[in-house]
């Protein structure tokens, strides 16, 4: 069976159990608790090297590590990635996107929101994050402007990838009533089959108020 390292507050991992949950397949979870270090012990960085989650063990022992490459590999073969080559790098694209443009942006902020943290950051860090969100926005506003999601014509795991903090904006700061496609966009993935609406918050786990070491 699937071993997934996960965390639940995390919506990086969220993705990957949002696909599972898609895709019916059967897993395991190990929680990591990574603000009590547990991601930067040496057995754990021989799974994932960044020590973060999530991670996923495969029923033969190897690992892959990184939300969005454990979306390609779980995706392999099922309706939600494309089988023709334009089709799959048009995903990558969004990926790309996502982890540069949102997760980093939008997610940092989230985070810091939400565990007390934002006060403790740069005010000129924080209005530089801002201002990059609220541009990633801006962009997926008129991306979807010409289709019903991400990469296409039909749900798959950019909209999984995209979704896991775009879709959770509002708790960043942003106010997603003046995005109306994107808001649409957001009612179209959680209206899904087996999308998993429960967000898990951070004060379900106290240490999370600490800085990663």
């Amino acid at each position: 069976m699937l071993t997934l390292y996960d965390y639940l507050p995390s919506r990086n991992a969220w993705k990957v159990r949002q696909l599972l949950q898609h895709l019916g397949q059967p897993w395991q979870t190990r929680i990591v608790s990574i603000f009590e270090g547990e991601g930067r012990r040496p057995d754990y960085l021989a799974i994932s090297p960044t020590g973060t989650v999530p991670a996923l063990e495969l029923d033969d022992g190897r690992t892959i590590a990184e939300s969005n490459a454990i979306l390609m590999y779980l995706a392999e073969g099922s309706q939600y990635l494309p089988d023709d080559a334009y089709g799959r790098a048009r995903v990558w694209q969004w990926l790309s996107f996502e982890q540069e443009r949102i997760e980093s942006q939008i997610g940092a902020l989230r985070h810091w929101t939400l565990t007390g943290k934002l006060a403790r950051r740069p005010e000129a860090l924080v209005a530089i994050k801002r201002a990059a969100g609220a541009n990633a926005l801006a962009i997926l506003e008129r991306e979807l402007s010409t289709r019903e999601f991400i990469a296409g014509d039909r749900y798959g795991i950019a909209d999984i990838a995209v979704f896991a903090y775009a879709g959770v904006a509002g708790e960043a700061g942003f106010n997603l009533d003046a995005y109306p496609n994107v808001s649409a966009w957001i009612e179209r993935v959680t209206q899904q089959p087996g999308h998993l609406a429960q967000v898990h918050p951070y004060s379900m786990d106290p240490n999370s108020v600490k800085e990663l070491g």
